[in-house]
């Protein structure tokens, strides 16, 4: 049974995280020139000064604990969620995000949502946050597992929704392949879990993947570096709050829908505070869960789940939102089609890879459009 949970991070916990921040030797950081070889140092200055001088997770952390969070038990495993209750009306609401994200990003929908009738869940995934320690690297297929069993024991086999960005989608795609008739539906604004003998036909299809290709070239040494070693930057990531503070704001900076400033660097602070970046990355730091967080990359690496068995169609009524994320470009609905069930599909003018938090409003009247379709289809 899930018992209430209270984030209350010890004060020697906060005090070492502290003193490491404000020892952090700038004089061993060249700058590469702004963000063209990474994190911007003024960006990544400017949020350290705050965190130095103004931020306070104390009240932070209270505000948080407004919202109601429990923690059950899964397959031996600690899961960490919210669950704002509605009136039950419509079907419970399953909320994914991703990384370098965490459960805050859907703070703004949680009360709408419950004001339509739903039950709404927001776990933390396996090695992130509170869902902490896990017992071994767990990646997407695995995640999808114990949050099938998370909603089984909430809601006693009643069927839901789920929504995902990020490693959030990529749940949500396999909780669709793994256990069908669990879901009415699941909504996902990043395309990335196909059949494995899906490809680019058409010339539109050859050349958004191509395009894809070349950014992606540039973007992912991270991913390459938590699918394979782990551990080894966990070594540094662990002691260093400074550097994992840039390891996370660098995606933030990159992923995000931004303006450009006159250098071409993305202007940051015109989306996101200072407080908000923080407290985002304290949930990595804090409890901690900087290191267990990549781990699901190297399970993805384990588990060989990046693609679906050649042929796979998944019959579950799926949703897309193509939001304009600069990195990790939207895939042509055509190519979406030849994996999913596509019953609802929405070019989106605005939002990035962080959509529930760049754009809640877009985001949320997409998910209730979506939601209304999935119960047309039922009727």
């Amino acid at each position: 049974m899930a018992q209430p949970f209270v984030i209350d991070i010890p004060d020697q916990r906060l005090a070492a995280i502290m003193a490491r921040v404000q020892a952090y030797d700038w004089s061993q950081l060249p700058d590469a020139g702004g963000w063209t070889a990474g994190v911007g140092i003024a960006d990544l200055k400017r949020l350290v000064a705050y965190w130095c001088d103004h931020y306070d997770w104390r009240a932070a952390e209270a505000r948080l604990n407004r919202l109601p969070q429990f923690l059950a038990r899964i397959e031996g495993e600690p899961i960490h969620f919210i669950h704002v209750r509605g009136n039950g009306s419509k079907p419970p609401l399953l909320l994914l995000h991703g990384w370098p994200g965490s459960f805050i990003e859907f703070e703004q929908l949680l009360a709408p949502l419950a004001a339509d009738g739903h039950d709404v869940i927001v776990p933390s995934l396996p090695g992130f946050a509170f869902s902490n320690p896990i017992t071994r690297v767990t990646g997407p297929r695995r995640a999808a597992g114990l949050l099938h069993g998370l909603m089984a024991e909430l809601f006693a086999g009643r069927r839901f929704i789920v929504q995902g960005g990020d490693w959030g989608a990529h749940i949500a795609s396999w909780m669709a392949y793994l256990e069908p008739d669990a879901l009415l539906g699941f909504h996902i604004n990043m395309m990335t879990v196909y059949a494995e003998d899906v490809a680019p036909t058409t010339a539109e299809e050859k050349e958004l993947i191509a395009r894809r290709a070349a950014i992606l070239d540039w973007e992912t040494g991270y991913r390459l570096e938590q699918e394979t070693r782990p551990q080894t930057l966990g070594v540094a990531m662990a002691d260093s709050p400074v550097g994992a503070a840039g390891w996370i704001l660098e995606k933030f900076g990159q992923w995000a829908d931004l303006p450009k400033r006159a250098d071409g660097s993305p202007d940051l602070w015109s989306r996101f505070s200072e407080e908000d970046l923080l407290t985002n990355i304290m949930l990595y730091l804090a409890p901690p869960a900087v290191v267990t967080s990549t781990w699901i990359y190297h399970g993805r690496r384990l588990e060989g789940s990046d693609r679906f068995p050649a042929g796979t169609r998944i019959r579950v009524p799926m949703g897309g939102a193509a939001f304009p994320d600069p990195v990790f470009l939207p895939t042509p609905r055509s190519m979406v089609e030849r994996t999913y069930n596509v019953v609802h599909w929405s070019e989106m003018p605005a939002g990035g890879h962080f959509a529930a938090l760049e754009q809640p409003g877009l985001l949320l009247a997409d998910l209730r459009a979506f939601v209304d379709t999935v119960a047309g289809l039922g009727r």
